[in-house]
């Protein structure tokens, strides 16, 4: 691994954010090590990514969208289904998304998806894999992680990508309350809520929902949600649980709750003429999983910057505005503490007041889905399909026209629609005192731009997806 600069970021977790982050860093000629825990890159979990139009302008930024298309085929009907399995509605979404952006929503399965941005990294040598992280300290100069292993990684900031358990987390905490008593409040720690659960996973294509197809079906306090290819379907039943619970409880469910909830809900419908317990039976995997939801409050700590589940689990947010609060940093090759406050803070003051308006929706959503109350079965049933075809589609164009790209990386010729790529023109700005190189102020404008490029993929891979769509 080659580079000219001595700034280095180590990136805590090698899933989707990880990966990405290492394209774009290694775009930037930034050096850095993405950590993960785990054995393998791509490990057989999960069910399904969905990538929208503003997450494909970044994937072609960094040359892997042509192959990620090649995966899967296009969504194509979108129909919601009372508990019966009899169609409420089938709403226009995807085409309208698509005239709207000139490119089709692609769900694909998040594995195979790892497995390709993994194998398009220029330099794979910057992906450590067995080595969890167990020990963070932060210096005036810089950072250290002791591994699992034994050995020891030092650099100049981390960015924490490992989830809603997050180590990075905890560590920014202990040092946030070391260096500011009383900065991070329990209230803040048990803000992220646990108050519903879900069955997850992928099997062969079943005839009876559609080759290209998302089916939502309305139940009281529960719903399921099926995605199609013509090879294969995922998944998901959501259940709201009858006690909330938060941090730092951590339920995990064994293979024996799965197949007990599964049998539950065995008979019901999905559609005229399929029952959920047919693609249970037939799954080539399936779990049982929490699902936590919250914005914290600080999202950074000296040395530290948290992204994705690790400090919002929610429904995506992709408004996110330039980077105009760092341009006045100034020229280091290596930035100080007090630079790196700066970036972050910034970061944090364009996504925080965002994040909990979306935290918020994203709740109503989920409601109206399970039928949580009188008012949200009337919603779904009676208000819903009475609205334009191409509302749903429209309400999401200016969230996805609105997102950041690679202000470093010559976008190339990406096709839009009737909405325009709000920063398809955005030139990061470069400020700095007369007769001084800006070579480090470059540095960590690039670093600001992956860390909101990170952000963005976060949501849009891990969260922006039909499955909390209403």
């Amino acid at each position: 691994m080659s580079n000219n600069s001595s700034f280095r970021v180590i990136i805590i977790g090698a899933g989707v954010a990880g990966l990405i982050a290492s394209h774009c860093l290694q775009k930037a000629g930034i050096d850095h090590v993405v950590l993960e825990r785990r054995a393998e890159i791509a490990p057989a979990e999960g069910a399904s990514i969905a990538i929208y139009p503003h997450l494909m302008r970044i994937l072609h930024q960094i040359g892997v969208l042509e192959e990620a298309k090649r995966a899967c085929v296009p969504c194509d009907r979108f129909v919601f289904r009372r508990p019966d399995g009899k169609v409420i509605m089938n709403n226009g979404f995807f085409h309208h998304v698509k005239e709207n952006h000139g490119h089709d929503i692609v769900p694909l399965e998040r594995r195979q998806f790892l497995q390709i941005l993994y194998d398009n990294l220029p330099d794979k040598g910057y992906i450590r894999t067995g080595c969890a992280a167990k020990e963070i300290t932060q210096f005036v100069s810089g950072v250290e992680v002791k591994l699992s292993d034994g050995t020891v990684e030092i650099g100049d900031l981390i960015i924490g990508c490992d989830g809603v358990h997050s180590m990075t987390r905890s560590a920014m905490w202990e040092h946030a309350n070391k260096t500011s008593p009383g900065l991070i409040t329990a209230k803040e720690k048990t803000s992220m809520k646990t108050d519903w659960k879900c069955l997850i996973g992928m099997g062969p294509a079943e005839p009876g929902l559609g080759e290209r197809d998302m089916n939502v079906v309305h139940n009281t306090k529960y719903s399921f949600l099926t995605l199609t290819q013509p090879d294969r379907v995922f998944f998901f039943v959501f259940f709201r649980l009858s006690k909330s619970s938060s941090w730092p409880q951590k339920k995990r469910y064994s293979d024996a709750d799965a197949e007990e909830l599964a049998a539950s809900v065995a008979s019901h419908p999905l559609s005229e003429t399929t029952v959920f317990g047919e693609i249970w039976k037939k799954r080539q995997r399936g779990a049982l999983i929490s699902l936590e939801e919250g914005v914290l409050e600080h999202w950074h700590n000296g040395r530290i910057v948290l992204a994705g589940d690790s400090v919002h689990k929610i429904t995506p947010n992709i408004a996110l505005g330039g980077n105009s609060a760092i341009e006045s940093a100034v020229s280091l090759s290596r930035p100080s503490l007090a630079t790196l406050n700066q970036v972050f803070t910034a970061y944090q003051t364009e996504r925080h007041g965002r994040m909990k308006h979306i935290m918020n929706f994203s709740r109503l959503i989920t409601d109206v889905q399970a039928w949580c109350s009188p008012f949200h079965q009337f919603l779904a049933t009676w208000v819903l399909p009475l609205q334009p075809d191409r509302a749903l589609a429209n309400q999401f164009g200016e969230m996805i026209r609105g997102v950041p790209k690679l202000a470093f990386v010559e976008a190339g010729d990406f096709v839009s629609g009737k909405f325009e790529w709000k920063h398809e023109n955005w030139k990061v700005s470069l400020k700095r005192p007369n007769g001084q190189s800006d070579t480090g102020l470059s540095r960590i404008l690039q670093l600001m731009s992956t860390v909101m490029v990170i952000a963005v993929v976060i949501f849009a891979a891990q969260h922006i997806n039909p499955l909390l769509i209403v």
